[in-house]
């Protein structure tokens, strides 16, 4: 039978602490993060070593290792922090040109070329202090994130969610085949069987990730040859200018990428457009932190928007 914990005898700042040693792995470093003593963060990690029963870190020649109970811990206790954060901001002042503070976005490399060089300057210029943390994660990941607040807001498409979750369109896109110079299919039209002849690069984080292209190809009862899977758009212009593979990928993007040595096609089938929407959970649908920062999206993808 476990013993419940009375949190009223535990120190909630020793979650602070555990923090700051999970990121330096160091007991001086920790303590100079968090401002206090050498010795206070060692009586600090005693303690913590008493609440969660167990040793947490141990020293080896690289530095303060986390043991497995604190790698479980790690992730749970930096989100308990980041919601405390949260709680005690007070909403009603908010001043993005003073504010101090992080925000976690879900976003690929291929929307981060096409957002992030506009979004980075505004925030720049009128919210210094305001910084982002970009992570990658597939759909069903993301849907997760942002249901267990470990994401403010995602950037992806058509995401399968629940009524928890709140989205808007920033623009509207299409897939195009994308293709090396050189290739045999990059000069004029051609036809779907002639598309399906040749071995593909497909990116995609998960096995659920299909929903533009194989999707429709499938309810044709046709798929493609798929040679290289990877995670990250920005391999997809350099991997097709040495190879014969074929790519399927946003317009938008593809013409960010391209370069001299790639060029695009339509696709020889017809495809639904497609909507970039920005995603974010209805826990923050009135908060004015989180108002504005979905707004200086929106402002950094107007001009995607103008040009559909």
């Amino acid at each position: 039978m476990k013993t419940a914990i009375n949190l009223r005898s535990v120190d909630l700042n020793l979650l602070v602490f555990f923090d700051a040693l999970m990121s330096e792995r160091h007991v001086t470093r920790a303590a100079d993060k968090v401002a206090i003593s050498q010795p206070a963060m060692s009586n600090a990690l005693s303690r913590l070593r008493v609440v969660f029963k167990d040793e947490l870190f141990v020293r080896t020649a690289q530095g303060m290792e986390p043991t497995p109970r604190a790698l479980e811990l790690g992730e749970h206790v930096q989100a308990i922090l980041q919601q405390t954060t949260r709680l005690l901001t007070s909403n009603a002042q908010f001043d993005p040109s003073h504010t101090e503070r992080q925000f976690t976005v879900r976003m690929s490399d291929l929307v981060g070329i096409l957002i992030l060089p506009r979004l980075m300057s505004k925030l720049r210029n009128g919210a210094p202090g305001v910084s982002l943390d970009t992570v990658h994660l597939s759909p069903e990941q993301t849907i997760e994130a942002l249901e267990t607040d470990r994401l403010d807001v995602a950037v992806s498409m058509e995401l399968h969610h629940t009524s928890a979750i709140r989205s808007e369109t920033l623009f509207k896109d299409r897939m195009v085949c994308v293709l090396g110079a050189g290739h045999p299919l990059s000069k004029g039209t051609f036809g779907l069987k002639q598309f399906l002849s040749y071995s593909h690069l497909r990116v995609s984080m998960s096995p659920t990730d299909i929903r533009f292209v194989d999707s429709v190809l499938a309810a044709k009862g046709l798929q493609r040859k798929i040679a290289l899977n990877v995670t990250h758009w920005l391999l997809v212009a350099q991997i097709l200018q040495e190879t014969d593979l074929v790519a399927v990928m946003s317009e938008r993007a593809a013409e960010r990428v391209k370069g001299d040595g790639v060029v695009i096609r339509p696709l020889p089938f017809s495809t639904p457009s497609i909507s970039w929407r920005l995603y974010w959970h209805r826990r923050y649908e009135h908060s004015r932190a989180h108002q504005w920062l979905r707004q200086q999206f929106h402002e950094a993808a107007q001009p995607l928007s103008e040009n559909t």
